[in-house]
């Protein structure tokens, strides 16, 4: 059974740092790029709303008995197997899962202009993915 109390948390979690990526994020692109401090909380930011889901993906397919796949990518895919998620926004979310390893891993120098791409038109899949969730926690209870 997943744990309402446990998704509404992470929920909020989720929604405070999309938030604060709004609050954050100037409009210019250039403006982004050159000012470090925006692009580090931003960044910051972006990584623990995406962390947020992907344990969100995680913890409910483990509580619905369902294999948790090895790789985060993959844990979207998986809830669009299931019909928790469509499969359309589970693609998205893979792509925002290879972002947080980019960061975590510090696999290359972060591109400015991608982060603001993601921060600019990614969250709205972050919020999908959490309203989607606590719409069908709400229906479990």
């Amino acid at each position: 059974m997943v744990d309402s109390a446990l998704v509404a948390t992470k929920i909020a979690a989720v929604r405070d740092a999309t938030a604060r990526v709004r609050t954050i994020l100037p409009a210019s692109v250039d403006v982004f790029v050159a000012d470090r401090t925006a692009r580090e909380v931003v960044t910051l930011n972006l990584f623990i709303a995406i962390q947020g889901c992907l344990d969100l993906a995680a913890h409910w397919l483990a509580d619905a008995g369902w294999n948790v796949p090895r790789t985060y990518a993959d844990v979207f895919g998986a809830l669009a197997e299931h019909d928790v998620i469509p499969r359309e926004l589970s693609v998205r979310l893979a792509s925002a899962a290879a972002f947080r390893n980019l960061v975590a891993h510090q696999y290359g120098a972060l591109d400015g202009r991608r982060v603001h791409a993601l921060s600019s038109a990614g969250l709205a899949d972050l919020e999908a993915f959490c309203s989607t969730l606590a719409r069908r926690a709400a229906n479990l209870g």
